[in-house]
């Protein structure tokens, strides 16, 4: 026989006790939700359980929860769900609970067959779980009672300690309320199925505690708007009032765009001594790159770099050609670096060549058919999109774009023209904000802009932007990409609407430029236009203009340094403004509040200690097959040996400074004191001119006659009286013919 598929619950009647254990095992496992006995006798009210009193034997409910099932199919008698025994026992016991007594009271021999033992007759002991909830829930109100009141005064006596130190003076009043509730429980029911009235009966505080706390909480929210009471509020605390006052302080900032400027604090980079002619910076704003008129690249790390603001890097890429222009890509992992020459050069984060462009053939009149630029080059930028292309312009008349994969051609070539058609040389050019114009600013005071697409005709052109024969030093679209900057060699700035490209929108004049590079940029919210002017030797310091972009009223200016600011670049993530000037510095300018990274990474961190010079140690001699006593000790470092060695008194002893004068102490001195140096000072004393021996030997003629001692008395007799050659005089040689005179 198969065992019958396990059916629904059966809900017994009301005080339906359990008589065998046929019967409580079937319950069991027909109605898991039963209230279940375990080792530890805590019981859970089930979806099962009435509102009466539940008797039910434990030693009965235990062996049910242990004992294999037994057949309940045999007959229809049963009960589902409960087995035979157990149905039948529930169908004829449920109308008169009172005969459990008499059935619980006899042996079950049935019982004992299937347990193996016997003692199962007799009435087992029974529990009252109400009684049992309601001592539990009792007991359980008072433990939280006493934990919250406990909690209580802690929390009291604390903020009466803490107002007494911040207010002596005033009493301390009125005690903090309880945020959080404390409920004890036992275990987690499955209560939540029931329809009972053990689920309506709540447990932990009483409702009396909660409202108690909750009008305390009302009362401390009364009293802390007449004075402040308890702990400080923590440093990140901000109420309605200070939101209102940051809201009015953003409004002001709005309407007032001198605010936005970060030029509290400033840094100074010493690049070198002339003038720092190209800056650029990495998007993320970490790396800052420097070129000059003195062909240096140097390479500035704000997170490496200390409080003596040292380049980790310099070099010179272009050799003996002034950097033009330097500029990162939109990934920020190479460089552009323009110089003087006809070929630019792609440079990886540390300075390493990726890639030369080709120079082209200048012999070959048509610009369109050489593979480069044949001339110096002005300017470059990066495609603000596609990191591998870049653009440059050059004196040979063209605007090329260039593939960083593709150095041996360019990708694409536009010719400006003049209005008679002839070539005009680039002095700058640009991307638009989306990449699909490319502006060039020409020699002849215009400014041309083409479809990247279609690099025949222009798409906007201005003939007359600036005066002719004066070199445009800067285009820059506003972030919006709808409006131009342009910085003229004729001492303007002017900005346009490339869709009105025939007048500018507002011009600002009498602005100095002596660079055929000085920079315009915008302000990160597009609100505001800078650019610096130039200054001669002597005649002032250069400055750096702000300009408001819808009137073109000057905002603010800064008295950078005694010489000409040629670029600046102000990074709209950092919130930093670069400077390049005349006299080799780079200056960058910063708030403490409204900037990010960049210049206060390096500023907060201390000068590092200069190592003083290393004396010489003696050199270690690597000696493998020497006999241990004859074997060095390896040096571990030169530190450690240095510290040994200034604890050696004879290595670590001072020279003695030379001995001046004869000599003392056993020291002879430093001239005079030895036969050879009395010898070697006295030959370098003697200015006597040897070049004439007959002249050096008559110097002694006559005191060899006044005291003759050595010759004279050998020729005594012979040549009693000297004799001397007579000096002949030397032929003029003036009268004789070249030809005759003597040739030395």
């Amino acid at each position: 026989m198969g065992r019958s598929p396990s059916p629904s619950p059966l809900p017994p009647g009301r005080g339906t006790r359990v008589g065998s254990v046929k019967a409580a095992r079937s319950c069991l496992r027909a109605a898991p939700a039963w209230p279940l006995f375990v080792q530890d006798l805590r019981w859970r009210v089930g979806a099962l359980a009435g509102p009466g009193p539940l008797l039910v034997p434990v030693s009965l409910l235990w062996a049910a929860r242990t004992l294999p099932s037994g057949p309940s199919s045999e007959t229809g008698a049963g009960a589902p769900g409960l087995g035979l025994t157990g149905g039948i026992w529930l169908a004829n016991h449920a109308q008169d609970p009172d005969r459990d007594a008499a059935t619980l009271a006899g042996p079950d021999p049935e019982l004992a067959a299937t347990m193996g033992f016997s003692g199962f007759g007799k009435k087992a002991r029974t529990f009252d779980l109400e009684a049992m909830f309601e001592q539990t829930r009792r007991t359980a109100v008072e433990r939280s009672r006493k934990i919250l009141e406990a909690r209580e005064r802690e929390k009291e006596d604390q903020a009466e300690k803490e107002f007494r130190c911040l207010q002596p003076d005033s009493p301390a009043s009125a005690s903090s309320a309880i945020g959080a509730e404390s409920t004890l429980t036992p275990r987690d029911a499955a209560c939540s199925e029931s329809e009972d009235s053990s689920d309506e009966e709540l447990t932990g505080p009483s409702v009396q505690s909660q409202t108690s706390a909750r009008g305390q909480n009302e009362d401390t929210d009364d009293d802390d708007d007449e004075e402040f009471i308890g702990p400080p509020l923590p440093p990140g605390f901000k109420d309605s009032d200070d939101d209102h006052d940051d809201d009015d302080d953003i409004q002001e900032e709005d309407n007032n765009p001198v605010k936005k400027i970060p030029d509290s604090h400033e840094i100074t980079l010493q690049h070198g001594t002339k003038t720092v002619s190209a800056l650029g910076l990495d998007p993320s704003g970490a790396r800052l790159v420097t070129g000059g008129y003195d062909y240096d690249v140097k390479f500035w790390d704000f997170a490496g770099m200390d409080a003596s603001l040292q380049a980790f890097r310099s070099l010179q890429p272009c050799e003996c050609h002034q950097i033009k222009s330097l500029q990162y890509s939109s990934t920020g992992d190479v460089i552009l670096v323009v110089s003087g020459n006809s070929q630019a050069k792609v440079l990886d984060r540390d300075g390493f060549p990726v890639m030369e462009c080709i120079k082209g053939d200048q012999y070959i009149v048509d610009m369109t058919n050489t593979k480069g630029h044949t001339a110096m080059l002005n300017s470059g930028c990066w495609h603000p999109k596609i990191k591998e292309e870049f653009l440059t312009c050059s004196n040979d008349g063209t605007v090329r774009t260039w593939d960083v994969n593709n150095e041996k051609k360019h990708k694409g070539v536009f010719k400006p023209r003049s209005v008679q058609g002839k070539r005009v040389i680039p002095t700058t050019c640009t991307y638009s904000r989306d990449g699909k114009l490319i502006a060039a600013g020409c020699q002849d005071g215009s400014i041309q802009i083409w479809d990247k697409n279609m690099s025949v005709h222009t798409k906007f052109h201005c003939r007359q932007a600036h005066a002719p024969g004066t070199d445009t030093s800067c285009l820059t679209f506003s972030y919006d990409g709808t409006a131009l900057a342009s910085r003229g060699g004729d001492d303007t700035l002017k900005i346009w609407d490339i869709r009105q490209f025939k007048k500018p929108l507002n011009s600002a004049e009498r602005l100095s430029s002596f660079f055929p590079m000085t920079d315009c940029c915008f302000s990160p919210d597009d609100k505001i236009l800078v650019t610096g002017t130039s200054v001669k030797k002597g005649g002032g310091s250069g400055k750096l203009f702000f300009f408001d972009r819808e009137t073109f009223q000057k905002l603010y200016e800064i008295d950078v340094t005694n010489a000409s600011v040629v670029r600046c670049l102000w990074h709209p993530k950092l919130n930093q403004i670069m400077v390049g000037t005349g006299n080799g510095l780079a200056k960058v300018y910063y708030d403490p509040i409204k900037s990010q990274r960049g210049a206060k990474l390096c500023v907060v961190k201390t000068k590092r200690k200069e190592r003083q010079a290393e004396t010489l140690t003696q050199d270690y001699i690597i000696t493998p097959h020497a006999l241990p006593m004859f074997r060095e000790p390896r040096q571990r470092s030169t530190r450690k040996q240095l510290e040994k060695d200034r604890l050696d008194p004879l290595k670590s002893h001072k020279p003695e400074p030379p001995v001046a004068g004869p000599g003392r102490g056993g020291r002879v001195g430093t001239h005079g004191g030895t036969l050879s140096s009395y010898i070697v000072k006295n030959i370098a004393l003697d200015k006597t001119d040897d070049s004439n021996p007959r002249e050096a030997i008559l110097r002694h003629a006559k005191e060899a006659e006044e005291n003759p001692y050595w010759v004279a008395p050998a020729y005594a007799k012979t040549q009693p009286k000297t004799v001397f050659a007579e000096v002949e005089q030397e032929d003029d040689e003036t009268d004789k013919p070249e030809w005759k005179k003597r040739k030395i």
